[in-house]
């Protein structure tokens, strides 16, 4: 930096920089590339090379604004967007940055609030039994009435919950529906019902989360095989002590585990050779295109079909929409399957009917 410049480091892992007297925009930006290529060159400690980089977050005075407040949350807005470009780079503030994250503010209050006030909703999809066509199982799935009047899915409020914390809270509110749930089928059944629920990596691995697993495990400890836990692949291939404290009172409760997507990620023999893995899931990408256009993907499916029962487990499909799609499935020896061409999920009544209407 030159002497008329300041640096100071504003908490954490944060600094801030700022630059006096900037005649062209195109000296701020070598500046910033000298200052990642130097903090990205390696050093060491106690004998180990040690990388760290940076995202950096630009703004300008008096353009983007005046006020040291407004140009500290101008930059750090724009270095979050640099971040979640990838990292070791910087950005520029833009006002579609600050719309975007005014929004996300916005989004992050509501969602605090959706458990406050009731507005999460449990909606179940069918698991079908392809041999028989009959509902087996059902996969909890949580849904969001906004206020605004529309009903929003997982995909857009999820990885919000993840970033914010919130998605313990989450998930262990589904779980809470779930369990009660299955009894409830179960008795009009007249034999144990499966709900499957989702247990987000974020959730799972952290240990800031803010949530207590004794609450949890005290749900799984009475639901037992009542409940199948989907996981991702990542959870397992975490060999941290306390995932893996949590696998083994899941497993000690009598709880089974579904991976999800499975054939996307790793798709990792070791995992599935340590841990005790009771479902698998072909992702619905597979399924998708295995009659049109990628046939590829039917030899795709039909390796994780027999691959799953040469190790003694169970094969779901997700996303069948098509009954070609699901007479290829059951010929080729898959277990289950669920999907609109089944039904989309839905509440605990209509799900309830349709088990009853078999």
């Amino acid at each position: 930096m030159r002497a008329t410049d300041t640096v100071a480091r504003i908490g954490g892992d944060e600094f801030t920089v700022i630059l006096n007297e900037v005649s062209r925009i195109a000296f701020v930006e070598v500046l910033v590339c000298q200052i990642l290529a130097e903090l990205a060159r390696p050093f060491a400690i106690a004998g180990k090379e040690v990388h760290v980089s940076a995202s950096i977050g630009i703004t300008v005075c008096p353009q983007d604004a005046q006020l040291p407040d407004d140009l500290l949350r101008n930059a750090d807005q724009a270095m979050f967007v640099a971040k979640h470009a990838g990292r070791n780079r910087f950005s520029y503030f833009t006002p579609d940055i600050r719309d975007s994250a005014w929004a996300r503010l916005q989004a992050i209050d509501q969602l605090r609030q959706a458990l406050a006030q009731r507005e999460l909703r449990v909606y179940y999809q069918p698991i079908v039994e392809l041999a028989t066509g009959a509902i087996v199982k059902a996969e909890a799935l949580v849904r969001w009435h906004h206020p605004d009047g529309s009903l929003v899915l997982p995909q857009h409020f999820i990885g919000i919950a993840e970033e914010t914390g919130l998605i313990g809270e989450i998930d262990a509110w589904v779980l809470a529906q779930a369990v009660p749930c299955a009894a409830r089928l179960g008795e009009l059944t007249g034999k144990p019902f499966q709900i499957s629920v989702n247990k987000s990596p974020v959730g799972f691995m952290s240990r800031v989360i803010r949530h207590c697993w004794d609450e949890d495990m005290a749900l799984f400890d009475r639901a037992g095989a009542r409940i199948a836990l989907e996981i991702t692949e990542g959870v397992l291939l975490d060999d941290s002590p306390g995932v893996r404290d949590k696998l083994a009172r899941l497993q000690k409760a009598g709880v089974q585990f579904t991976i999800d997507d499975f054939g996307i990620g790793y798709s990792s023999m070791a995992y599935l050779n340590k841990f005790k893995v009771d479902f698998l899931k072909i992702d619905q990408s597979f399924v998708k295109d295995m009659l049109t256009t990628n046939p590829r993907s039917q030899i795709f499916a039909e390796t994780i079909i027999v691959m799953a029962h040469k190790l003694g487990l169970k094969v779901i499909a997700e996303g069948v929409e098509t009954a070609s799609q699901r007479d290829w499935l059951r010929q080729a020896g898959c277990d289950y399957a669920q999907g609109f061409l089944f039904s989309p999920a839905t509440t605990e009544e209509r799900f309830t009917q349709l088990l009853q209407a078999g």
